[in-house]
């Protein structure tokens, strides 16, 4: 969707040969694309039956009425702490972040114009781990008091991205090749830290190592909402500034597109969106990579669909949590590891797909 048209008279919607569609009223003018709206309105939807069946399900399953009579503040005490204490807390953390693991995904992979950049594969979601874990390591702060660090570490490894890289590059190649590298080098150093530590302090960091949203509460939510708050608007509105990024970048600065500002602002985003995320809920890997895809594939047509995306990685998380809490009868599995264990399977058809289009 994007603003900004030449306004006429003319009050009636017009339908373009693309299957977008052309709102006008007054002064002010309106384009979308409809089957956006209807993926939009459906994903919507599905996010809200995630939440519901997330509040339901665990280690003593409710059923609907007993939620909505919680929610309503009508329940008894022990189930009025089960859903809006221990349940919804960690719900609403895995909503923001997934919308922020998807937003960071699609852009990045517009800036690069390659379906298998992530955050992860520039070193964006380890150069954050490491952040976290050096203020862990060194403070008394507690398990999930330094979540600032996580944006931090985001931004000193793109800043060592950049410098070992030179510069975005036309196409984004050699950013690539560099921030894998530059992943592969401070997971090592994370590690190095671990194998460092007490056993007992070891096992706390590595199981937040793996993502996890256990004993996230309402306070681990609200760096996240501030975070979208300022970031959702701003990425949405460039939306059509990214979608030039697609063509050469010498076409788009003939359409007048500021090629540049747009990468530095597309770059900065992502970074800050995925180091939220990890200083949060910690390294939560697929989402990135899955969200912007499955949103294309949805939305069709080639968009670059920011929205989607971020509601892909909302359900994603959501529902990836509520798997965790109820695939074993008496274990708890992280999310990060449900969401290793479909991101394999996931990265393989994707590569087996992509090939089968080149062939």
């Amino acid at each position: 969707m994007s603003t900004s048209f030449p306004s006429t008279k003319s009050p009636q919607p017009a339908v373009l040969e693309s299957g977008v569609q052309l709102w006008r009223r007054g002064r002010f003018s309106l384009m979308y694309a409809r089957r956006s709206l209807w993926v939009g309105c459906c994903l919507c939807g599905l996010l809200i039956v995630a939440v519901g069946a997330a509040l339901m399900a665990g280690s003593s399953w409710l059923s609907p009425q007993q939620v909505l009579t919680t929610l309503r503040g009508q329940g008894a005490p022990g189930l009025q702490l089960l859903v809006l204490e221990f349940r919804l807390p960690r719900i609403l953390v895995g909503l923001l972040a997934g919308v922020a693991l998807g937003l960071a995904g699609c852009l990045i992979q517009a800036l690069t114009r390659n379906r298998l950049a992530t955050p992860d594969l520039l070193g964006v979601a380890d150069g954050a781990t490491l952040g976290v874990f050096v203020a862990l390591i060194s403070s008394a702060a507690g398990m999930f008091g330094p979540w600032w660090v996580g944006p931090l570490g985001a931004l000193g490894a793109v800043v060592l991205l950049l410098i070992a890289s030179g510069n975005l590059g036309r196409r984004g190649q050699r950013l690539l090749i560099v921030g894998l590298a530059l992943s592969s080098l401070l997971r090592a150093v994370t590690e190095l830290a671990l194998s460092r530590q007490e056993l007992m302090h070891a096992s706390s960091l590595y199981a937040w190592s793996i993502g996890s949203l256990n004993g996230r509460s309402y306070a681990a939510a609200a760096p996240l909402a501030v975070g979208l708050l300022i970031l959702l608007p701003l990425t949405l509105l460039c939306t059509r500034r990214l979608a030039l990024l697609r063509f050469d970048l010498e076409i788009a600065r003939g359409l007048g597109l500021p090629v540049r500002a747009t990468q530095w602002q597309a770059l900065l985003s992502a970074v800050l969106l995925a180091g939220l995320a990890v200083g949060v809920c910690g390294p939560i890997a697929f989402v990135a990579l899955a969200a912007p895809f499955v949103a294309e594939r949805l939305v069709g047509g080639g968009r670059i669909a920011l929205f989607s995306a971020a509601l892909v990685g909302a359900v994603l998380v959501v529902g990836a949590d509520t798997l965790g809490r109820v695939l074993l009868a008496k274990a708890e599995l992280p999310v990060g590891v449900i969401c290793n264990l479909l991101g394999g399977p996931f990265l393989l058809w994707l590569l087996l797909s992509e090939r089968k289009k080149e062939m």
